[in-house]
């Protein structure tokens, strides 16, 4: 294991530079928090680059083991005194591990279709802890993918992996324009849902048995224009107090464990 102890060591600044988005563009790589998400990352085929680890008293939270199998897959791992690792850390998190990545590269051909997929489109999110509670509830349903629209945060901002678990790094997501994502859904024969206020009819009352893509807008501005289309079927969330409207990441989880209750259904 490796150590650093200086704030002008030129790895430490280059990952304090991945805490903003222009960072992370620029050299096309990622930094998280925490060993859960690095472990998640490892096992889904991220390449990692570094894993830093706080140092305390000349002991560092991080299990033996654990640093062995990074340094048999060539993996640098580096131990900071906590002045350097709170520098480089994005949140305030106890394991006291920060992974440095390359940011994977998705391309929609790869995507396998079958008849039955449910995948989701995400227009417009702008707070990364609601695009990650969207990719930590596709998860746990079974969502095939995500394809991310117009987005106001990039999908591998540290809290939008935080709060998706690490989930982002298992699940296909690919970045789209809306008309590129309409005329795919399109030329693959998906039925294509997409949630509105002012829908008449309720999400309960759609079949979820073939190939489905469901599609969400931010709070703020709903979905763009480009999907007041024929092709697509708009339903709406039962609202009975006096919000008009659930959190997206709410909204997103209730329609796909609807989708889920019918695929278990007999």
């Amino acid at each position: 294991m490796e150590h650093i102890s200086s704030l002008q060591n030129p790895r430490i600044k280059s990952a304090i530079k991945l805490r903003t988005r222009r960072g992370r563009d620029k050299t096309r790589q990622m930094i998280f928090d925490g060993q859960r998400e690095m472990q998640r990352a490892l096992s889904s085929g991220i390449e990692l680059k570094e894993v830093f680890c706080c140092e305390v008293g000349g002991d560092v939270r991080m299990d033996p083991d654990l640093v062995e199998r990074l340094l048999t897959r060539n993996i640098r791992v580096t131990a900071t005194p906590p002045r350097v690792f709170a520098r480089i850390a994005f949140g305030d998190r106890t394991d006291g591990i920060v992974t440095v990545a390359a940011t994977p590269r998705r391309e929609l051909q790869q995507i396998s279709l079958s008849d039955e997929m449910t995948i989701a489109v995400v227009e417009g999110v702008e707070k990364p802890g609601n695009l990650g509670a969207i990719f930590r509830s596709a998860d746990a349903t079974g969502v095939a993918a995500i394809f991310l629209v117009n987005q106001g945060t990039d999908l591998f901002n540290p809290n939008t992996i935080r709060s998706s678990l690490g989930t982002v790094f298992c699940l296909p997501a690919y970045e789209l324009s809306g008309a590129a994502t309409l005329g795919w859904l399109r030329q693959h024969d998906f039925q294509i849902v997409a949630t509105q206020v002012d829908a008449q009819q309720a999400y309960t009352k759609i079949s979820f048995a073939r190939r489905t893509a469901l599609v969400l807008g931010s709070e703020m501005d709903g979905l763009s224009p480009q999907w007041n289309d024929e092709s697509v079927t708009p339903v709406s969330l039962p609202m009975c107090g006096i919000a008009d409207s659930l959190n997206v990441s709410a909204t997103a989880a209730v329609l796909f464990y609807e989708v889920l209750r019918q695929k278990q259904q007999p």
